[in-house]
């Protein structure tokens, strides 16, 4: 993270504040306003590739999902509110979200079959801070893509290597899957997805 502007401030407060074209984004994190560090090449190429492979999945499943551009994940509790790398949104639930009109914002499990997040250097947030607030709101899937290995040993093995973690809710509960080189995400949201870790890695470079 590159800054960190200290005033706390209300989750209304962060709307109203939101620049109306930015050149960099922005989170909430108790009621702090988070400067996201500027993205690298690769982080944006895996994400790419990402967003394409899942779209063609939910296209060919004829599911009424969508990737936002820039929208916003907001647990209930608290004054915190998300910008997930990849975002799939379930449409139809949308009526039923009274943030999203005004603040492209979401805060309900119907609406996000799956979130997510590819680490950089604020890893830390990913392992720890949204997984916790990711479970918390009952998001069913959550993955965290740490293709450059920066996450803690505790999350990603010693010695570190690229890894894939799959979190899925089970009795309101992530469980997590790890993959690695050539083994095969398994999604419960996609079980048909057909994407090794190794694919996934190689579209950077």
């Amino acid at each position: 993270m590159t800054q960190t502007l200290r005033k706390l401030v209300t989750f209304d407060e962060f709307i109203a504040w939101y620049p109306e074209n930015p050149q960099r984004r922005y989170e909430l994190h108790d009621g702090v306003i988070v400067e996201m560090s500027p993205p690298t090449g690769d982080h944006e190429q895996l994400i790419g590739f990402l967003v394409g492979e899942i779209v063609t999945e939910y296209k060919r499943l004829k599911l009424p999902y969508f990737i936002p551009k820039t929208a916003f994940v907001k647990p209930l509790e608290g004054e915190s509110a998300y910008s997930p790398d990849v975002l799939i949104l379930n449409q139809p639930n949308l009526l039923n979200e009274p943030l999203w009109k005004k603040a492209s914002t979401v805060s309900q499990a119907e609406s996000i079959p799956l979130v997510i997040e590819v680490v950089s250097t604020n890893w830390r947030d990913d392992y720890l801070k949204k997984a916790a607030d990711y479970e918390a709101v009952g998001i069913p899937e959550y993955w965290i893509v740490d293709y450059a290995a920066l996450g803690g040993r505790r999350f990603i093995g010693n010695p570190k290597q690229p890894t894939i973690s799959v979190y899925s809710l089970v009795d309101g509960e992530y469980q997590v899957q790890q993959f690695r080189n050539h083994e095969r995400i398994i999604s419960q949201t996609f079980p048909q997805l057909n994407l090794t870790v190794e694919q996934i890695f190689q579209s950077v470079g």
